[in-house]
């Protein structure tokens, strides 16, 4: 490609400058739209660092290190030659050992109140039929010839609506498409109240986005809420083993939470510390996403098949909440089962204003973030699937 300015670090292209121009979007839209603002607006900093040949920022190299590195001070001359950049030591030792994603897991965990999904259990029903937008589009992306089946069950898992499990699977899997599935992914999430209310339309009633559930929830012991993460690590553990790694980080910053004296780890974990490693994620997923990689037709492809994925996984819980309803003599809402969509808090926002909309007397918010966290701990076990499946 023509250049337009040359460095000690490359060459400036115009594919750099349309990258410019999509990092000035990104940044624009957490900042002044508020779209997932703690990630856009890194992400879209750290796609400039990667595409301004001048200071070195991030070296993009799918390779990874050079051989020669392999100690601190042979590190630190690498930085100063040139040969890599900060945020590759970043990217190393944060992403692909796969570290940051499972922290901000556990940090996750440590601020997710299971009450509403330990009340009524049949909400893991919908977490898990909620998952189908995963392999219909993991299918779709092999099948198409585009993707190698590592790429897309990488393309697949942002079916699942959940970060953590998303960049996790794709480090893994596909290293070299985190940066364009990352960004779609939670792009995506914070798209969810645009893109559920319309496939909810499709396949239901007003009568059955009307049906009246009561407020109120079961109410949940302390002993149920610290024995719940436990039970889940351990069923998990020996069903999947390869879930290991994002259940246990879950399921331990939950029970932070849920023991009621942990207190202090459990504000630690979900305050300045995933805070911390938000940002890291969004600076260096940012700058992953170099012209020459991002602008390929892969990443339309993923753009759109990402579309596919949270239709077909809206669809599945929904559809299974419908279902379920056959057997049930107090009818639930079956808009709740589309909150098995995992981008929490979002699907079940979306389920509330719906309901409300169809039966003013209706509060379905509490109802739903029962399969929206359900959602999240079923994304963790497929990812492991298919971990399981591919590694």
């Amino acid at each position: 490609m023509f250049g337009l300015y040359e460095s000690a670090f490359g060459i400036l292209t115009w594919g750099n400058i349309l990258m410019f121009f999509i990092a000035g979007v990104l940044i624009y839209l957490g900042a002044a739209k508020k779209m997932e603002p703690v990630l856009l607006i890194p992400i879209g900093f750290g796609i400039f660092a990667v595409n301004l040949p001048l200071g070195g920022l991030m070296i993009y190299s799918p390779e990874g290190f050079p051989a020669e590195v392999g100690s601190l001070s042979e590190l630190i001359r690498a930085i100063a030659d040139g040969k890599i950049g900060l945020l590759n030591v970043l990217y190393t030792y944060g992403i692909e050992s796969e570290v940051i994603p499972l922290l901000i897991f556990l940090g996750v965990g440590a601020m997710t109140d299971f009450t509403p999904t330990v009340a009524r259990p049949i909400s893991f029903i919908f977490g898990a039929t909620a998952q189908l937008g995963v392999f219909v589009v993991f299918l779709i992306a092999y099948l198409s010839g585009m993707f190698t089946v590592n790429e897309a069950a990488s393309v697949g898992i942002i079916g699942g609506s959940d970060g953590p499990p998303t960049v996790y699977l794709t480090a893994a899997l596909a290293p070299h498409l985190l940066g364009p599935i990352t960004l779609v992914a939670y792009s995506y999430m914070a798209l969810v109240p645009i893109l559920q209310p319309p496939i909810i339309r499709l396949l239901t009633t007003k009568e059955e986005r009307a049906i009246y559930m009561k407020p109120q929830v079961r109410q949940v012991s302390r002993l149920e809420l610290v024995l719940f993460p436990i039970i889940i690590f351990i069923v998990a553990a020996l069903l999947v083993p390869k879930s290991v790694p994002l259940i246990g980080m879950f399921m331990f910053g939950n029970l932070l939470r849920a023991s009621g004296v942990t207190d202090r780890l459990a504000q630690s974990a979900g305050g300045v510390f995933i805070d911390v490693l938000t940002f890291l994620l969004g600076i260096i997923v940012g700058s992953l996403m170099p012209a020459s990689v991002f602008l390929q037709w892969q990443t339309l492809a993923i753009i759109g098949l990402a579309i596919v994925a949270f239709a077909f996984s809206t669809a599945g819980g929904l559809l299974s909440a419908k279902f379920v309803n056959l057997f049930l003599k107090e009818k639930i809402n079956p808009m709740i089962g589309a909150a098995g969509v995992s981008a929490v808090p979002m699907s079940a926002r979306v389920v509330q204003k719906m309901g409300q909309e169809a039966n003013p007397r209706n509060f379905l918010l509490m109802h739903a973030m029962g399969p929206n966290m359900a959602g999240a701990v079923s994304t963790s076990v497929v990812a492991g699937i298919l971990l399981g499946m591919l590694l």
